[in-house]
């Protein structure tokens, strides 16, 4: 799979976003597909036609791939219908868009619908995503538009309103009242980001609730919840953060299978409301109350306190009417606290950041945010149980700066909430793409180490145990875990369990106080260190014997070609059997020619002797740099142990660079043979040396003409 290397991805992503001056941004989301809402509706409008879009189209193909792809029986039926196909007098929300509007069709996407029922509760969020304006009378062009939060942006998402029916209902999502539908517009939108419905089957809340807000999840296992847990459920939804529950169910085959007490295991649960109340009989006494709702808009709870039970008798009508008490089969009832703990499995609570809603002063949030990759054979190194890769990984430089305000003398620190989200996993299903399992470990810096913006080596982290980790690695979209240290300098290293797993990241640090995180780039830099040439008191057998080869080869001119130089090295190299090689190339040879011609730009393509012997003590130093990683003589190294044969050369170099070295010098099995191990050092000595040159002030920057170019790099 091709793959661009995070050096070039992250640099990229700072460039576009400066040059698209807050594109992005809550006020200026990204267009998806490049497809602008305003301009496909005032073409529509112009034209007196509805709009279709060709991007997401009324095909399987949006249906999906597998279950509901071509060879699907499920999908034979299904017709793409508009909504005034469907129904008489179509409303896109019917008096106030409210949890009863989503219920659950022949999709197994409860996960996005519980997230839908808690972004109702926040009518502000709610109309961030589901922009109102929309309807189906006034200058109606069948086009809508939502908008949700992508790795770190915010995009506008176009669609047009065909959906998908059966027998003239519709087939996945819907509302309650059959002519509303805001809802099955959302789920169709959501789908298309996601690139088809079947995408969106099966799933965490969180991953919703976060994409309805930029928001960052934290999860409470029921057995180890805090005893604090329902002053944390209330002041969560007070200051409208979105909560989900579910569950857990040990056989899969069980999945969404009801309890005898009408819950759902495998099943995910929107937490609305959380509330105290007093029954008549103990006023002195107070019921802590917790409301959910099953998306599927029916199915409830049939113990204490559900709708018809013998509890609500013992309430007030003031209290009943402001516990909204309803006897309805609508999906949502209410129970006791202690039965919500012993009854559910875990609950996840969706904290809004800065940029959820623009004016709201509550969420005092500093986030850092870093995008990066994990690239097979570079920096793919998995978790610390793999002590010869982990060190390659992306790594984070982590500075905390301020203590909490609420800090006491015998338990200083910051606390500060790590996030780690893998990308476009979901969208990639299609291709057989599954959730990798992921997670952190956070190491302390040594203060001598500060500001020293090196990647930690191996070493280090052989001698050094983590400060602190998340609780474990785990196939979600995204782990997160809230951690205390004290101010310093710290380096987080995010990775998947196993090696060499390719993929896309976004890791985020939010704290109360201010933080700055950002990836550990090396400088790139080289050492040239030339070796003094041999005197003839000092010339070994072999160095003897490299002039008599080179000698009898060059004849009266002693200069060599590429290819006779080829001879020369090969009838020596040979003989190392230890290196385990079948020679250099032609083109190997040539590069060598080019690093050592010294006028470079018009050189003569030929070697002389005393270039020669500088090429030789090279080539004897980089020899034994590869005979010491490649201590089990199999006449290769892998791709990670060439970062650290690089830097022995004396080459410093970004990730940018490692991943373009593997991509050009490994073969498929990530491993670099001796030839392309010499080759991959000449070209590197030979195009610092080219850039030193034309670097005349020093200052890192070279300007050539086209010539130049040209010259530099079909030469070299």
């Amino acid at each position: 799979m091709p793959y661009t290397p995070s050096g070039f991805f992250c640099d990229r992503l700072i460039r576009e976003r400066e040059r698209r001056d807050g594109e992005g941004s809550l006020n200026k989301p990204q267009r998806f597909n490049g497809q602008d809402y305003n301009t496909l509706r005032q073409e529509c409008v112009q034209r007196k036609s509805l709009f279709e879009d060709e991007s997401f189209p009324a095909t399987v193909e949006s249906l999906g791939f597998k279950e509901l792809g071509h060879k699907s029986n499920k999908v034979k039926n299904i017709v793409w219908k508009r909504p005034k196909e469907i129904c008489e007098n179509p409303q896109f929300i019917v008096g106030g868009a409210s949890r009863t509007d989503i219920c659950q069709g022949d999709l197994g996407d409860c996960w996005l619908l519980a997230a839908i029922a808690c972004l109702t509760l926040n009518e502000k969020l709610l109309y961030r995503v589901v922009p109102h304006e929309q309807s189906y009378t006034e200058d109606y062009a069948g086009i809508f538009h939502f908008q949700f939060w992508r790795y770190g942006d915010w995009v506008d998402v176009v669609i047009d309103d065909r959906i998908p029916t059966f027998n003239n209902q519709l087939v996945f999502t819907k509302s309650a009242e059959r002519n509303e539908f805001w809802s099955a517009l959302l789920e169709k939108a959501y789908a298309k980001l996601h690139g088809s419905y079947e995408a969106l089957k099966g799933g965490n809340t969180t991953e919703a609730m976060e994409d309805f807000t930029g928001g960052v999840t934290e999860f409470y296992e029921m057995k180890e919840a805090p005893k604090e847990l329902y002053k944390i459920m209330k002041k969560a939804l007070e200051r409208g953060s979105l909560m989900g529950c579910s569950i857990d169910s040990l056989v899969p085959a069980r999945f969404e299978t009801r309890t005898v007490t009408g819950l759902v295991k495998g099943h995910a649960y929107s937490v609305t409301a959380v509330e105290e109340c007093r029954p008549s009989q103990h006023k002195d006494t107070k019921v802590r109350l917790v409301r959910l709702r099953n998306p599927w808009g029916q199915v409830e709870w049939n113990g204490p306190w559900s709708d018809n039970s013998k509890e609500w008798a013992t309430l007030s009508k003031t209290e009943k009417e402001k516990l909204q008490h309803q006897s309805a089969e609508d999906g949502e009832f209410w129970m006791s606290f202690e039965d919500f703990k012993k009854n559910y499995t875990k609950i996840e609570i969706c904290n809004l950041t800065p940029n959820a809603l623009e004016d709201d002063k509550i969420h005092k949030w500093t986030v850092s945010v870093n995008e990066g990759r994990w690239v097979r054979g570079c920096s793919a190194g998995g978790c610390r149980n793999y002590p010869d890769t982990f060190w390659t990984n992306p790594q984070y430089r982590l500075r905390l700066m301020e203590e909490d305000d609420d800090a006491e003398d015998n338990d200083v620190g910051c606390t500060f909430v790590v996030a780690l989200m893998q990308k476009n996993r979901r969208k990639e299903r299609k291709l057989g793409a599954n959730l990798y399992t992921i997670g952190f470990a956070i190491y302390e810096v040594p203060k001598e180490m500060h500001g020293n913006k090196q990647h930690m080596q191996k070493d280090f982290f052989l001698l050094t145990s983590s400060k602190a980790r998340c609780k474990s690695y785990i196939n979600l979209r995204e782990v997160t875990q809230r951690f205390r240290l004290s101010p310093g300098e710290y380096v987080i290293i995010p990775s998947t369990y196993e090696p060499h797993q390719e993929g896309e990241f976004i890791l985020r640090v939010f704290s109360e106080k201010r933080n700055t995180s950002e990836e550990i780039e090396n400088r790139i830099e080289a050492d040239h260190p030339v070796p003094a040439p041999a005197s003839a008191g000092e010339e070994s057998e072999e160095d003897q014997q490299f002039r008599t080869i080179f000698q009898e080869i060059a004849g009266d001119e002693m200069e060599i070609s590429a290819n006779e130089l080829k001879n020369v090295l090969n009838r020596v190299i040979t003989k190392h059997k230890d290196l385990n090689t079948e020679g250099f190339s032609l083109e190997s040879c040539r590069s060598m020619i080019a690093l050592m011609d010294v006028s470079f730009m018009d050189g003569t393509g030929r070697l002389n002797l005393r270039e020669f012997r500088h090429l030789w003590n090279k080539i004897k130093q980089w020899q034994g740099i590869f005979k010491h990683y490649n201590a089990d003589q199999s006449g290769s190294i892998n791709s990670y142990e060439m970062r650290n044969a690089v830097n022995d050369a004396g080459f410093r170099l970004n990730n940018q660079l490692y991943h373009i070295i593997t991509m050009r010098y490994a073969n498929e099995n990530m491993n670099i043979d001796f030839d392309s191990f010499i080759s991959c050092l000449v070209r590197l000595e030979a195009m610092f040396r080219a850039f030193q040159a034309f670097d005349q002030d020093g200052d890192g920057s070279i300007r050539l003409s086209v010539l130049e170019w040209l010259q530099l790099t079909m030469y070299a």
